[in-house]
C-alpha cells in the first residue's frame, strides 16, 4: 500500500463573502499523479494555492505526511517538500534561464543536490539548457512553462504541484509537457495537476477529482473517469 502524502479533509476558502472552496476532502498518495479538473471558476487554483501557503485556508484541515500544515508559512511549506509551478508561469524575465532555476533552489543548501537537479531539469528539457544564458523574456510560451516546472524541480519536491501547465501552448509543446510529466512520476515526484485539458491529463494520472463551483462533482480512478459518459460530455468533448 502506498503511503498518504497529502491528505486534505473539509477544505474552505473564501474570498470576502465568496466561497471559493466548500469543503472539499483529497487524497494524494506517494508516487502518484492525481489530477483535479473542472471549468474555470470550479476553485481547482484556490486549492492548490491553499495547499502550497499561499491563500489561506478559511476551514477544514491539510496534512503533509501527517503533519498539520493547514495555514503554515509558504517559506515552511516549500521547505518541507511542496513546490507549485503557477498559472501564468509568473517568470523573472529580466534573469537568465539558469538564474530562473537558481531561485527555485532557495530552499536546498547541499551544493550536490543543486548541481544533481540542473542536471535533472536540462535532461527533461533540453531546450532549456541550451538557453541557459539567455534572458528568460525572450524565451517562447512554451519554453517559458518548461522553465516554470523546472523551477519548482529545483527545490527537489517530494509534491510537485502543476497549476494549467498547458494553457495556451501548441498541441506538440503540450504533448511534450505532459510526456515530461509522466516521467518526472516515473521518477518518483507526486504530482497534483489542475488542468482544462481533462483528456490529456486523465491519460497520464492515477486519480481524478472533479471540481464545480467549489464543491466536489466525481472523483476515482483516471482510467474510469475517462469513460464516464457525464465527463466525456461536460469536459472530454463528447
Amino acid at each position: 500500500m502506498k503511503q498518504l502524502a497529502l491528505s486534505i479533509r473539509g477544505l474552505k476558502v473564501r474570498y470576502g463573502a465568496i466561497e471559493a472552496v466548500k469543503g472539499i476532502d483529497i487524497d494524494v498518495y506517494e508516487g502518484s499523479v492525481v489530477a483535479l479538473l473542472g471549468a474555470n471558476g470550479a476553485g481547482k487554483t484556490s486549492t492548490l494555492r491553499t495547499i502550497s501557503g499561499l491563500t489561506p485556508a478559511a476551514g477544514g484541515k491539510i496534512e503533509f505526511y501527517g503533519k498539520d500544515i493547514t495555514n503554515m508559512d509558504t517559506e515552511k511549506i516549500a521547505r518541507l517538500g511542496i513546490a507549485q509551478s503557477p498559472e501564468g508561469r509568473q517568470i523573472f524575465g529580466d534573469l537568465t534561464v539558469e538564474e530562473n532555476l537558481k531561485v527555485g533552489a532557495f530552499t536546498v543548501k547541499d551544493r550536490k543536490i543543486i548541481q544533481k537537479n540542473y542536471e535533472r531539469c536540462y535532461r527533461y528539457f533540453p531546450r532549456l539548457q541550451e538557453r541557459k544564458k539567455q534572458m528568460a523574456y525572450t524565451l517562447s510560451g512554451g519554453e517559458l512553462q518548461m522553465l516554470a516546472i523546472a523551477r519548482a524541480l529545483m527545490s527537489d519536491p517530494k509534491i510537485l504541484l502543476l497549476d494549467e501547465p498547458s494553457l495556451g501552448l501548441a498541441p506538440l509543446v503540450v504533448r511534450d509537457i505532459f510526456k515530461i510529466i509522466k516521467e518526472i512520476k516515473e521518477e518518483g515526484t507526486t504530482v497534483v495537476i489542475v488542468e482544462q485539458n481533462a483528456l490529456q491529463t486523465l491519460k497520464i494520472a492515477d486519480f481524478g477529482y472533479v471540481l464545480e463551483v467549489g464543491e466536489m462533482n466525481m472523483s476515482g480512478e483516471a482510467g474510469v473517469l475517462i469513460r464516464d459518459p457525464k465527463l466525456v460530455e461536460a469536459y472530454l468533448g463528447g
